[in-house]
Order: C-alpha cells, then structure tokens, then sequence
C-alpha cells in the first residue's frame, strides 16, 4: 500500500489496501458486495469502458467514516481466536491495459509505461503492485517523498477507509498542471486528459522496480495489521469459503489497514469498474503461528 494496504467505489469505489508497505489505501466504502450496473428495460447494456478514468471520483458524502478510528488498543493475538466485527476490502496488481495516457519513463525500470498507470491514485503507486502490457509484473519501490493530490491539484491525506481530509485523491504529487491548477496529463491517443499541461511538478524520488513487491498468492495471500494478526497467521474467512476453502495466510501490511480489517489478494478483474467486494461485520478464525 501507497502513503498510508485495497480492492477498494466511484460506483468506481475506492477501497482501502494491502499489497506494500508503503501503500496508502482509497478504495471506498459503502457497499457489502459489488453489484453490476443495470439497464432500463429494453435498453442495451451499456458498454463496459475499457481504461479507467483517473480524474473521477465520487462525492465525499459518499464516505461512510466521519473522523479518524481511535488507535487500536486491542492485544497481538497468540492463541486461536474467533475475530468478529471485521471489514473485508480486496486489492489486486493493477493492469496496465488499462490506462489510457502517454507512455514515459518510469525510474527504475527500462522501457516506457502509461502515465496514469504509474502516478494515479488507481495504478502502480496506490495499488503498490501491477501487470504492464506485456504481462510482466512490476512495483512502486519507493514514494520518495511525495504525497496525494485531488483533482483540483490540492493536497489531501488519508483520515479512515474511504475518507480523504480535501476529497479523493487521484495522483501523486507531481506531474502536470493546466492554467487552473488541477491535475492533467497527456494521453496516447493525443491531446491532454484535462487541458493542456503548462507546468510539471517533481515527484520527489519515486521508483519503480520489476517483479512483485512481495510473493503473494490469488485468494490465498490477505494484507493484516500486525498489531492484531501476526504475519504468517493461517486465516479462515467463511465468506470466501467457496473460493479456495476459504483459508488464507496473512503475508502483506498496509498503512490503510488497521485493526479488525482485512485485505484479500485477487486476480485483475476484466472491467476497471468491478472493484470487488467490500464487506463489514465479519467473522474470521485467525490462527497464529507457533
């Protein structure tokens, strides 16, 4: 996880994630599982977009937590323990197919890659892990010391799961500026994504590096707060459990992921717009190790 490990809407919901140390978590809140959109009677489904629009992002009454959650004042768990009252997110390496701008340099790695994909609050550098066009898997190695932006190009900070204290982020501080401030950057197919760029922030040390960030598994890898669930604890979530039986390790930490909230590991979606599922109020059996 990016800043402050999600996957997680703006019917797009923003989540909240796992996936790397660093990574901040924006994947929303607000609903326990993903539904698809439905069409008018008679009318044809609307096509699924195929590239994720970066600079959307949902309303912030939209965010179901108000203020910070209290520090979690509960104990590492030693023994087996039934964990109720748990919050479910999922996350997943973030495809580059799916972005739409003009391909650039990336530091730390060879070649050139889409723009959004790699400094927008829905690629590399909030998911933490991704697949670029050729299959090959890639992570954020560093956030140097940069943060987040809206989209009006104002800084803005993690509060809660799916609350931001100036609004959704939708990229790292960085990059490029039109004549009002907000955040743009060139697109592929030509032309900028929201007017033209007249100026170009630093990212402040920002890296990237190939392989993954670190050895996860689809279905069977969850991001955890330490504090609570020790790294290595074997994890069973009945409501996964026509998904690989529903036992899961704790392998990943994320600074969005805090107390009695989990972060399942999955593969890609095909649409950008089926963010997974979101659940509350779970129960979990957490094993730790010996």
């Amino acid at each position: 996880m990016v800043a402050v490990g999600l996957a997680v809407g703006l019917v797009l919901a923003l989540t909240g994630g796992g996936s790397h140390p660093q990574r901040s978590s924006v994947r929303v809140s607000g609903r326990t599982t993903h539904r698809a959109a439905t069409s008018p009677a008679g009318a044809r489904p609307a096509a699924k977009p195929t590239h994720v629009n970066v600079l959307a992002t949902p309303p912030s009454s939209g965010s179901h937590c108000q203020k910070a959650p209290p520090t979690v004042a509960e104990q590492q768990i030693t023994h087996p323990h039934w964990l109720s009252g748990v919050t479910i997110t999922e996350y997943y390496p973030a495809p580059e197919s799916w972005f739409a701008g003009s391909r650039v340099s990336a530091p730390g790695l060879n070649g050139a890659y889409a723009a959004d994909w790699l400094y927008s609050a829905r690629g590399l550098a909030m998911e933490g892990d991704g697949v670029d066009r050729f299959g090959r898997r890639v992570h954020i190695a560093q956030l140097g010391s940069t943060g987040w932006v809206n989209a009006a190009g104002q800084p803005t900070v993690p509060v809660c799961l799916g609350k931001w204290s100036n609004g959704f982020p939708v990229w790292l501080i960085g990059g490029w500026r039109n004549a009002r401030g907000e955040v743009t950057f060139p697109v592929a197919s030509g032309g900028w994504s929201n007017g033209t760029g007249v100026r170009t922030l630093p990212y402040g040390g920002v890296t990237f590096a190939s392989e993954s960030s670190s050895p996860l598994a689809y279905y069977h890898s969850i991001a955890v707060d330490p504090r609570l669930i020790p790294i290595g604890s074997r994890v069973y979530v009945p409501a996964y459990r026509n998904l690989g039986g529903g036992w899961f390790t704790a392998q990943d930490t994320g600074g969005a992921i805090r107390g009695r909230h989990i972060d399942v590991y999955r593969p890609p979606p095909p649409s950008p717009t089926n963010l997974g599922r979101y659940m509350t109020d779970q129960r979990i059996l957490v094993i730790p190790p010996a």
